[in-house]
């Protein structure tokens, strides 16, 4: 079986995902998978390599800020890099035993086709929220977190790609929806 978790920046993936480990449920964070892969692989760090440049790597570290620069040229770019990495991450999931993934971008990047999920949840939150956590954890303006929202796919269009909804708006019981959705996800088995 395998689930995705998804939503928006800000939208609280990653409280959920600290919900389901406190039930001991892993969750396979993409994000961190990525980072790891670009510094551990040699076929990883060899591609990057020959599309960023040599200077994307010093003694072997990942130059972060010559990464994004590289990123933020072009939207060619972004998808040349994401070309070489989510294939990656893909297969470090499927060789992986954990069922349950959290991608941010599961649909704008297309990893969802790269992995055959069973079933899609979707967290959501009002976007003021989303706008304050941002703000509050990145320490950037309000404008820096309106661009970002404005760079992933609208909210009501990630909800009705997926299979379940979990509203993390402070005020719904994220336990009773995550319950709600395991129920439901073992019934369908």
């Amino acid at each position: 079986m395998r689930i995705a978790i998804t939503g928006g920046i800000g939208a609280g993936k990653s409280f959920v995902c600290r919900s389901l480990n406190n039930r001991g449920i892993d969750v396979y964070d993409c994000d961190a998978a990525a980072k790891r892969l670009m510094r551990t692989s040699p076929e990883l760090r060899d591609a990057l390599r020959r599309l960023v440049g040599d200077a994307v790597y010093e003694d072997g570290v990942l130059q972060k800020q010559v990464l994004a620069a590289f990123l933020l040229a072009s939207d060619a770019n972004n998808s040349a890099v994401a070309d070489i990495v989510h294939p990656a991450v893909a297969a470090d999931y499927l060789s992986s035993s954990t069922e349950w993934l959290e991608s941010a971008i599961l649909f704008d990047s297309g990893f969802y086709k790269r992995v055959p999920f069973d079933f899609v949840v979707c967290v959501t939150a009002p976007v003021e929220l989303r706008i304050k956590r941002i703000m509050t954890r990145d320490g950037i303006t309000r404008g820096q977190a309106l661009e970002w929202i404005g760079r992933q796919l609208p909210q009501h269009e990630v909800v009705s790609r997926s299979d379940f909804e979990i509203v993390n708006d402070g005020f719904h019981d994220i336990d009773l929806q995550i319950n709600t959705i395991i129920n439901k996800i073992n019934k369908r088995l």
